[in-house]
């Protein structure tokens, strides 16, 4: 398993201040026609219901309620947009993948209005794709990895819920992991591990979001 590259102090503290500061909902969006203007990088999180999205982007933000997480499967069902800085940067919280309490007609339009969203939304610097890491790579993952390679939108894995799993189990998901994406091109090479609970990797994932960001 290859190392994760390491930031420097000045580029880890950019990244704090960032995620930590002011960050406000502004809307979600059920159409592409209401999507705010694309005048800022954005970024989204994309993943598995159940994987930790909201646990996450909460973690990153340091929020315990910004992005609500429930025992229902799919609560997220828009494009949620945060504004952090503010005015610097769009986070968004795509829809989950793999929906248990939903009509497939409601996921089919879910499923085509991400399609949609990431084919035009030129502003999009990275979408962070969340893997629970006791479960690896799904059939969802990889048909979402496919998308994003076909639109062309960089993204990267993360893995959430490090804590849940053995090291060497840990070691092992992460490396198939890396080999995968050497085949993906618009994959970002190496993922990163996360504990939402324990706050494992939370700073270098601020840090990645950080540098979207100009200075």
């Amino acid at each position: 398993m290859a190392d994760a590259p390491t930031f420097s102090e000045e580029t880890l503290e950019a990244g704090r201040k960032l995620c930590v500061g002011p960050v406000e909902f502004v809307l979600g969006a059920a159409s592409l026609v209401q999507l705010p203007e694309g005048n800022r990088p954005e970024i989204a999180f994309a993943g598995r219901s159940n994987v930790g999205k909201s646990s996450l982007i909460n973690a990153v933000l340091n929020r315990k309620n910004l992005a609500r997480s429930s025992a229902e499967p799919g609560k997220t069902r828009e494009l949620n947009y945060f504004d952090v800085g503010p005015g610097k940067l769009w986070l968004v919280d795509l829809p989950g993948f793999g929906y248990a309490k939903v009509s497939r007609d409601q996921q089919a339009k879910w499923v085509q209005l991400t399609k949609r969203y990431l084919r035009g939304r030129a502003n999009l610097r990275r979408v962070f794709l969340l893997v629970d890491s006791r479960r690896g790579l799904m059939d969802t993952d990889l048909e979402t990895m496919a998308m994003l390679d076909t639109a062309a939108v960089n993204y990267q894995i993360v893995l959430t819920k490090a804590d849940k799993i053995k090291k060497t189990e840990l070691d092992a998901v992460t490396a198939k992991i890396e080999a995968k994406l050497k085949k993906n091109p618009a994959a970002h090479p190496i993922p990163r591990v996360t504990s939402s609970e324990k706050g494992y990797g939370i700073a270098e994932l601020r840090a990645e979001i950080g540098q979207f960001v100009e200075s």
